[in-house]
């Protein structure tokens, strides 16, 4: 018969579709396409010697940045107004007067910059995990101070010239604003239907079946572990996930806060040393919504930060995301299975640690 010859199905070498529980859509997974001869676009390296201070660099202590303030002498985390917000807190109400088809509504809330670090030379994997502790410190402090006021206070970095990153300096954005974005507006309405349907928060449950698999476990500890989602996109995207029930930063406990701080050391170590260079990526932190949302119940959450970096075969070749991405759907090069693999393999002695000490890089 004619199904007698069918070969057996293998995710590493027959397309299919996986679900995204979170955006409530599918991802197609073709990963024999990384056979294919790449000619395309190759990025310009990382820039690899960055001095550690640059009076030019309006994020270094000491600088003056555009509007003509200058920068203290800190020496820890330093936090400031964006110079060019994308969110203002006074901006004025464009009315509700409008056609269905050109509707407009008022958008206001406040940007910040901050600083991790006072030298450009590092990054978070470099840093020491007490100095990360004060960065998660940081990102907790600003939830619970701009968290009263707006509805979502949303935690990114973009690490990388590739990543749209024009200082080369340790730092992340904080925008907070009056509306529920698209991103978190769908992570809220599926994490809610999944809780009334199945009775369990999704990522609460998603953590403990990847814990108890580990086949795309890259990294964990007592309180933290981090994955390649069974739905990933971006070829070596990853999910950090704690154990236990947390609904936002602030919540976390001091000893989770250092495991936190330890497993992001670990994981970006890995990162960098993939390819041996310092690994582009933007994340940010999804915790539940705040503002309004403080009085009601949202138990359906799961504090959780997502890390999408664009590097797919070298430090030089990237994943885009265009063609049949933008038109169709979103579509992957490789199996979660394949990317969790090879990171967890990867050292967690970063690669400049291994130069400095005489040793043959791998």
């Amino acid at each position: 018969m004619e199904s007698e010859n069918k070969p057996n199905f293998d995710p590493r070498d027959h397309q299919h579709l996986r679900y995204n529980p979170l955006r409530d859509s599918w991802v197609l997974v073709s990963a024999h396409r990384m056979k294919r001869p790449w000619k395309g676009q190759v990025e310009k390296p990382s820039e690899d010697s960055v001095p550690r201070h640059d009076p030019n660099n309006p994020l270094c202590p000491a600088s003056t940045r555009a509007n003509g303030e200058v920068n203290p002498e800190y020496d820890s985390t330093f936090l400031f107004e964006n110079d060019f917000p994308a969110l203002q807190p006074d901006a004025p109400d464009p009315g509700s007067d409008h056609h269905p088809l050109f509707r407009t509504k008022a958008a206001r809330g406040v940007c910040k910059v901050m600083c991790f670090h006072p030298w450009s030379d590092v990054t978070l994997p470099l840093m020491q995990p007490e100095e990360i502790c004060k960065v998660i410190d940081k990102w907790a402090e600003l939830i619970e101070e701009l968290g009263p006021t707006y509805p979502w206070v949303q935690i990114f970095e973009n690490k990388g010239a590739m990543m749209g990153c024009s200082n080369p300096h340790p730092h992340c954005q904080v925008w907070a604003s009056s509306f529920l974005p698209n991103e978190p507006a769908l992570a809220e309405r599926c994490q809610r239907a999944y809780l009334q349907k199945h009775g369990e928060p999704m990522l609460l449950e998603y953590a403990r079946m990847e814990a108890q698999a580990q086949e795309r476990v890259v990294v964990e500890n007592e309180h933290w572990l981090v994955v390649v989602p069974y739905w990933a996109t971006w070829p070596f995207q990853t999910l950090l996930l704690p154990r236990r029930h947390i609904l936002r930063l602030p919540d976390l406990t001091s000893q989770e806060r250092n495991s936190l701080a330890s497993i992001m050391k670990r994981l970006l170590t890995k990162y960098d040393n993939l390819f041996e260079v310092s690994f582009p990526y933007s994340m940010g932190w999804h915790g539940a919504p705040t503002g309004h949302y403080l009085k009601e119940d949202m138990n359906h959450w799961q504090l959780h930060a997502h890390y999408y970096p664009p590097l797919l075969r070298s430090a030089t070749v990237r994943k885009f995301m265009v063609g049949y991405e933008m038109l169709a759907q979103e579509q992957r090069d490789l199996t979660p299975e394949q990317a969790a693999e090879r990171l967890k393999a990867i050292s967690e002695e970063h690669y400049k640690n291994r130069v400095k000490k005489g040793q043959t890089s791998l």
